[in-house]
């Protein structure tokens, strides 16, 4: 609620006012004019005091930061500390001693600056053993190794003295009777163009240690139990809940007092700009910024807000669940998913270093943001339940994201960032934040820990969802459609095809309050380096589009419906890729034309006369879809579907000759055809399907004189990846394969899911990208085409020549 609040309702108040910060009003004062439009002006206010705050912080916390002393006497900022969490080691011939739970002892991963550390055991140390940093070449066995740590399997290590298991109930036993702890590993120092990493030191862990003398109280404000819920200890999937009892178990005591001290600047802050905002002609007083005031205390109000947002997102980064990223130099925070998993060896950011986590850094992208906010009219942000809403105006214009079954624990997560938040804008905003956390009972997801089982959360969220969209349906305009985004994807299959109860249950509700799926597209809204790293992560969010359903509606059988079904989802499949969907998206999207008619109808009759539910029509959807991709593979040319075959059974590796022959005779092709083409090729009593880096680098389609679809895919996705090819080289094959070029789209789609239900990430990752990319590519064909230049290839380099 805050957020939109944020992003809708207080930027108009303040559109087109210059900032108020003493350094801007000087700067106009000296005739340093220009024109603030839209927030720009707030946002400059946001981040001159982001780094005002900073730089108070340093003033009361900078000691517990000191620099780090290298080899030669100089000094180098540390930008991160690198610990591990330690457990007596369960073994007795350790004797008692505190060992080290570390994922990994890379350090950096980079090539030319590999570093890591390694336990050394030495008596005089503490517990028997220290860690030495390493830096220099590294065997790739050697590396491999070294990133598996002490960690044997998950959740599970092994002794650094004595080589002892380690299980994750003995850890959890341990942690949660306060015998766990944590042990520094290394430093990470800013070098100016590089990091460099340094052995712990006893400076560093004096001042590590004097956080404590600060955090007493601190700890005090933070100590609110966390509840028993799914997502949000550790290893949680396993009831373990390791170290964490209380939100204050998240942070180490240097972080919590880092985090109290942004806390307490932000009313520092904003009794600063009060003072600065009535000097700048802001009307004295006012009403405050949650009354729907615009004057000087509303304006102070709303810096303040935008700072506390600063200091709630810094607690990713300051918590003991950030992690080093060992191939980036980096910091990376917590909730990198939908969760807050255990992380036993962690990275606590400097966050007066400017570098990942800096407080003023994270003010500075609110501030960002708030700037490319495009303002419009004054908008009303309010906190009410969807299951009864009443609408006050009717006829609305819906545009909601809903939650997604069991998908998120929305609540359970935003109490993470709401502890922070309630800590500094309580006076703020004291309606928002008059709770010690987050509502529960009501949201409304499919949570089985709330309602005593999986059948009973069902059964929750089907009503709740029921109620919510009958009520948008109610006051929905009958002109304009309802936009549901939603972004869970199908995974299950079933005896009557893939389906899932995420999607199913959702849509029954959909359907159930009378609504027709008139589509279900794509939006991307996803992050595209997580979809190089995932390919079942969705690319994007799926937007429904619905509409009423209409009262003259009429029932069907179930013949019916799959018949309907065959009729006219082949050229809506058709006109979705033609619209750009990657492979990817395409199980969610073919819903949409599906659903769309399964639901126009009234009812859709079983053979028993009962009414058939989603979940069968979602199957039923499926599995014609399928059957198309099939009846579509027929239709290649025949030595296209001969390798098609032979890549969904062994992909590109090869076998013996004679299963070749087999697959050519039926297909009433030749094994010489297709080595001649070079789809295959002949090992002399073996065959296997030419892998594209082995392709002839000078291959057009215009000058193959049996062009296979085949060639026109593999070809095209290693020129699009080859450093001297890229989109123009491949748009210019494009331009010369006539209709093979539609064809050859289809196939990409299809290799696609044969590489994903196969596992092959990497080759699914390289017909996804092709796919993605068609519709650019095929623009920039046409062009080519239409200017007479086509790519002519010239030993692995494309150039252009008249196309006489």
């Amino acid at each position: 609620v805050l957020i939109g609040k944020a992003l809708v309702e207080i930027p108009p108040k303040f559109a087109g006012r210059p900032p108020v910060n003493p350094k801007a009003r000087t700067e106009a004062a000296n005739g340093e004019l220009r024109a603030w439009t839209g927030a720009q002006g707030l946002a400059e206010d946001v981040r001159y005091y982001g780094q005002w705050m900073r730089d108070e912080a340093e003033k009361r916390i900078g000691h517990l930061y000191p620099k780090a002393t290298l080899s030669d006497g100089s000094k180098a900022t540390v930008i991160a500390w690198l610990w591990a969490r330690t457990v007596r080691s369960p073994d007795p011939a350790a004797k008692g001693a505190m060992v080290p739970l570390v994922t990994s002892y890379m350090l950096s991963t980079k090539e030319g600056r590999k570093a890591w550390v390694e336990p050394v055991i030495d008596s005089e140390a503490q517990d028997g053993w220290r860690f030495e940093v390493r830096t220099g070449a590294l065997s790739r066995d050697r590396e491999a190794k070294l990133k598996e740590g002490t960690k044997a399997a998950r959740a599970t290590f092994a002794c650094v003295l004595t080589g002892a298991t380690i299980g994750g109930a003995y850890i959890d036993t341990e942690a949660q009777a306060g015998r766990s702890s944590t042990r520094l590993i290394a430093l990470v120092a800013d070098a100016g163009r590089s990091r460099i990493y340094l052995d712990a030191s006893d400076t560093q862990l004096t001042a590590a240690d004097l956080a404590t003398l600060h955090v007493a109280a601190n700890r005090d404000v933070m100590n609110i139990p966390l509840q028993e819920c799914r997502g949000t200890f550790g290893s949680n999937a396993q009831g373990r809940r390791y170290c964490f009892r209380t939100f204050a178990d998240y942070f180490t005591d240097r972080q919590l007092t880092a985090l109290t001290t942004f806390s307490d600047i932000v009313s520092d802050v904003r009794q600063r700009a009060l003072e600065n905002a009535i000097e700048a002609g802001f009307e004295n007083g006012g009403e405050s910024l949650a009354e729907g005031g615009s004057d000087s205390k509303a304006y102070a109000d709303a810096v303040a807000t935008y700072l506390a947002f600063a200091v709630s997102k810094s607690s990713t980064r300051s918590c003991s669940l950030a992690i080093w990223e060992t191939g980036m130099g980096r910091l990376a925070g917590a909730m990198g998913r939908q969760g807050v998993p255990m992380q036993w060896s962690f990275a606590e950011t400097n966050p007066l270093a400017g570098a990942g986590g800096d407080i003023a850094g994270t003010a500075v992208s609110v501030a960002e943001n708030l700037s490319n906010l495009g303002v419009g009219g004054v908008g009303c942000i309010k906190n009410l339940a969807a299951q009864t809403n009443s609408f006050a105006e009717e006829p609305i214009v819906v545009s909601t994201d809903p939650p997604y079954y069991d998908n998120v624990n929305y609540s359970d997560l935003s109490d993470f960032f709401y502890v922070w938040l309630r800590r500094s804008l309580t006076e703020v905003w004291p309606n928002l934040f008059r709770r010690l956390l987050t509502p529960k009972d009501d949201e409304l997801i499919a949570e089985t820990y709330r309602h005593g089982g999986r059948v009973e959360a069902e059964s929750f969220f089907m009503a709740g969802m029921n109620k919510a969209l009958a009520s948008m349906q109610r006051a929905a305009s009958d002109e304009a459609p309802l936009a549901i985004y939603y972004a869970f994807k199908q995974s299950e299959a079933g005896a009557e095809g893939t389906a899932s109860t995420g999607w199913s249950t959702f849509l029954q509700a959909t359907v159930d309050a009378g609504l027709v799926v008139d589509g279900t597209w794509p939006v991307r809204t996803e992050a595209t380096n997580a979809l190089k790293a995932n390919i079942n992560a969705l690319a994007s969010s799926v937007v429904l589009v619905c509409r009423k359903r209409s009262s003259n509606a009429e029932i069907i059988t179930r013949a019916d419906f799959i018949r309907i079904l065959k009729r006219e989802m082949p050229a809506a499949i058709d006109a979705i890729r033609k619209a750009g969907v990657g492979p990817v998206d395409m199980q969610q999207s073919v819903i949409g034309p599906g659903m769309g008619v399964f639901s126009r109808h009234a009812k859709v009759l079983e053979d028993d006369d009962s009414a058939m539910s989603v979940k069968t029509a979602l199957a039923l959807i499926n599995r014609v879809w399928e059957e198309i991709e099939n009846e579509l593979d027929q239709a290649f040319d025949a030595e296209t579907q001969v390798a098609l075959a032979w890549f969904a059974t062994y992909g590109f590796d090869s076998r013996a000759s004679g299963e070749l022959i087999t697959l050519t005779t039926a297909k009433n092709t030749s094994d010489r055809a297709l080595f001649a083409s070079g789809v295959f090729k002949d090992m002399k009593g073996k065959a296997g399907l030419t892998p594209r880096e082995e392709l002839r680098a000078a291959w057009s389609p215009a000058g193959d004189k049996s062009l296979t679809t085949w060639e026109c895919v593999q070809h095209t996705a290693r020129v699009l990846n080859a450093p001297d090819g890229g989109s123009e080289a491949a748009a210019a094959l494009l331009a010369q394969m006539g209709p093979k070029a539609e064809e050859a789209r289809a196939l990409a789609y299809r290799l696609f899911e044969i590489a994903t239900n196969k596992g092959w990430a990497a080759e699914a990752l390289v017909y996804n990208e092709l796919a993605q990319e068609w519709t650019k590519l095929e623009d920039r064909a046409a062009t080519l085409g239409q200017t007479g230049r086509v790519a002519s290839p010239s030993q692995g380099a494309f150039a252009f020549e008249e196309n006489n």
